[in-house]
Protein backbone atom coordinates (compact mmCIF):
# COMPACT_ATOMS: atom_id res chain seq x y z
CA UNK A 1 0.00 0.00 0.00
CA UNK A 2 1.24 3.38 -1.09
CA UNK A 3 1.35 6.05 2.37
CA UNK A 4 2.17 9.09 -0.31
CA UNK A 5 -0.12 10.12 -3.14
CA UNK A 6 0.46 12.76 -6.22
CA UNK A 7 -2.37 14.22 -6.96
CA UNK A 8 -2.62 16.60 -9.90
CA UNK A 9 -5.78 16.98 -11.11
CA UNK A 10 -5.23 20.70 -12.41
CA UNK A 11 -2.75 18.50 -15.18
CA UNK A 12 -5.89 16.61 -16.26
CA UNK A 13 -6.42 18.78 -19.58
CA UNK A 14 -3.14 17.89 -19.97
CA UNK A 15 -3.43 14.13 -20.02
CA UNK A 16 -6.50 13.96 -21.64
CA UNK A 17 -6.15 16.56 -24.41
CA UNK A 18 -5.67 14.87 -28.06
CA UNK A 19 -1.44 14.74 -28.50
CA UNK A 20 -0.05 16.61 -30.96
CA UNK A 21 2.00 14.87 -33.61
CA UNK A 22 5.82 15.22 -32.65
CA UNK A 23 8.29 16.68 -29.94
CA UNK A 24 6.81 20.09 -28.16
CA UNK A 25 10.07 20.65 -27.42
CA UNK A 26 11.66 20.54 -30.87
CA UNK A 27 8.44 22.69 -32.16
CA UNK A 28 9.01 25.29 -29.18
CA UNK A 29 12.67 25.92 -30.20
CA UNK A 30 11.91 26.10 -34.31
CA UNK A 31 10.53 29.11 -32.80
CA UNK A 32 12.41 32.07 -33.87
CA UNK A 33 10.48 34.65 -31.25
CA UNK A 34 10.21 33.53 -28.03
CA UNK A 35 7.28 34.73 -26.36
CA UNK A 36 4.64 33.52 -23.27
CA UNK A 37 3.43 31.35 -26.47
CA UNK A 38 6.69 28.93 -27.03
CA UNK A 39 7.21 29.67 -23.41
CA UNK A 40 11.57 29.77 -24.17
CA UNK A 41 12.47 32.21 -21.66
CA UNK A 42 16.55 30.84 -22.23
CA UNK A 43 18.70 29.76 -25.11
CA UNK A 44 21.81 28.73 -24.68
CA UNK A 45 24.79 27.29 -27.12
CA UNK A 46 23.61 23.54 -26.95
CA UNK A 47 19.78 23.91 -24.48
CA UNK A 48 17.38 26.37 -23.57
CA UNK A 49 14.83 26.76 -20.77
CA UNK A 50 11.08 26.14 -21.46
CA UNK A 51 8.67 26.63 -19.13
CA UNK A 52 6.05 23.59 -18.55
CA UNK A 53 2.29 24.62 -19.69
CA UNK A 54 0.97 22.43 -17.34
CA UNK A 55 3.01 22.94 -13.98
CA UNK A 56 2.97 20.80 -10.97
CA UNK A 57 4.03 24.42 -9.44
CA UNK A 58 4.65 27.92 -10.34
CA UNK A 59 7.44 28.46 -12.68
CA UNK A 60 8.01 24.92 -13.48
CA UNK A 61 10.75 24.92 -16.07
CA UNK A 62 12.86 22.27 -17.94
CA UNK A 63 15.98 22.37 -19.00
CA UNK A 64 16.24 20.95 -23.00
CA UNK A 65 19.07 19.97 -25.29
CA UNK A 66 18.62 21.72 -28.16
CA UNK A 67 19.02 18.32 -30.11
CA UNK A 68 16.63 15.70 -29.79
CA UNK A 69 18.01 13.24 -27.96
CA UNK A 70 16.12 11.01 -24.96
CA UNK A 71 19.43 9.48 -23.18
CA UNK A 72 21.80 11.26 -20.75
CA UNK A 73 24.25 9.15 -22.64
CA UNK A 74 23.80 10.70 -25.83
CA UNK A 75 25.00 14.28 -24.72
CA UNK A 76 27.83 15.35 -25.28
CA UNK A 77 30.53 17.00 -23.25
CA UNK A 78 29.48 20.63 -24.31
CA UNK A 79 25.72 19.41 -23.87
CA UNK A 80 26.51 17.94 -20.34
CA UNK A 81 28.51 21.02 -19.43
CA UNK A 82 25.62 23.30 -20.06
CA UNK A 83 22.72 20.93 -19.25
CA UNK A 84 23.79 21.60 -15.84
CA UNK A 85 25.24 25.05 -15.85
CA UNK A 86 21.85 26.21 -17.27
CA UNK A 87 20.14 24.64 -14.57
CA UNK A 88 22.02 26.43 -12.13
CA UNK A 89 21.29 29.29 -13.48
CA UNK A 90 17.91 28.50 -13.70
CA UNK A 91 17.81 28.27 -10.33
CA UNK A 92 19.16 31.64 -9.51
CA UNK A 93 17.40 33.46 -11.61
CA UNK A 94 14.09 31.97 -10.19
CA UNK A 95 15.44 32.63 -6.56
CA UNK A 96 15.64 36.11 -7.68
CA UNK A 97 12.30 36.61 -9.33
CA UNK A 98 9.76 34.39 -8.23
CA UNK A 99 11.67 34.15 -4.15
CA UNK A 100 10.53 30.27 -3.50
CA UNK A 101 12.45 28.93 -0.20
CA UNK A 102 13.30 25.51 -2.16
CA UNK A 103 13.33 23.76 -5.49
CA UNK A 104 12.99 20.25 -6.29
CA UNK A 105 15.04 19.07 -9.49
CA UNK A 106 15.06 16.17 -11.47
CA UNK A 107 14.77 13.91 -14.85
CA UNK A 108 12.05 10.99 -15.88
CA UNK A 109 14.12 8.98 -17.82
CA UNK A 110 11.66 7.11 -19.88
CA UNK A 111 8.12 6.16 -19.79
CA UNK A 112 7.96 3.87 -16.70
CA UNK A 113 9.71 6.96 -15.01
CA UNK A 114 6.94 9.32 -15.25
CA UNK A 115 8.12 10.84 -18.50
CA UNK A 116 5.88 12.28 -20.61
CA UNK A 117 8.11 13.41 -23.09
CA UNK A 118 10.65 10.53 -22.89
CA UNK A 119 12.16 10.96 -26.17
CA UNK A 120 13.75 14.31 -25.77
CA UNK A 121 15.79 14.68 -22.32
CA UNK A 122 15.00 16.95 -20.07
CA UNK A 123 15.75 18.62 -16.23
CA UNK A 124 12.61 19.92 -14.16
CA UNK A 125 13.28 22.38 -12.10
CA UNK A 126 10.66 23.30 -9.44
CA UNK A 127 10.27 26.01 -7.63
CA UNK A 128 8.77 25.89 -3.65
CA UNK A 129 7.35 27.59 -1.30
CA UNK A 130 6.40 26.82 2.03
CA UNK A 131 2.79 25.67 2.26
CA UNK A 132 2.45 25.38 -1.43
CA UNK A 133 0.87 22.04 -0.67
CA UNK A 134 -1.99 23.11 1.89
CA UNK A 135 -4.88 21.63 2.81
CA UNK A 136 -7.05 23.01 -0.55
CA UNK A 137 -5.30 20.09 -2.29
CA UNK A 138 -6.45 17.37 0.61
CA UNK A 139 -9.75 18.68 1.42
CA UNK A 140 -11.12 20.24 -1.70
CA UNK A 141 -9.26 18.60 -4.82
CA UNK A 142 -8.12 22.20 -5.32
CA UNK A 143 -4.66 23.29 -6.34
CA UNK A 144 -3.94 26.85 -5.52
CA UNK A 145 -1.35 28.65 -8.50
CA UNK A 146 -0.30 31.51 -6.66
CA UNK A 147 1.51 32.90 -9.64
CA UNK A 148 -0.14 32.53 -13.58
CA UNK A 149 1.90 31.20 -16.29
CA UNK A 150 2.27 34.47 -18.23
CA UNK A 151 3.35 36.36 -15.10
CA UNK A 152 6.15 33.68 -13.73
CA UNK A 153 7.27 33.73 -17.67
CA UNK A 154 7.86 37.62 -17.56
CA UNK A 155 9.70 37.29 -14.19
CA UNK A 156 11.80 34.81 -15.54
CA UNK A 157 13.00 35.56 -19.10
CA UNK A 158 13.45 39.37 -17.52
CA UNK A 159 15.51 37.57 -14.98
CA UNK A 160 17.81 35.65 -17.40
CA UNK A 161 18.27 39.10 -19.55
CA UNK A 162 19.35 40.91 -16.75
CA UNK A 163 22.20 38.45 -16.29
Amino acid sequence: MTDRILWAPWRASFVLAKKEKGCPFCKAFKVKKDSVKNLIVYRGETCFVVLNKFPYNSGHALVVPNRHIYGLNQLNKAESDELFDVTRLTVKVMKKTLKPQSFNLGMNLGRCSGAGIPEHLHMHIVPRWNGDTSFMMVLDKTKLVSVPLDFAYDAIRKGFEKL
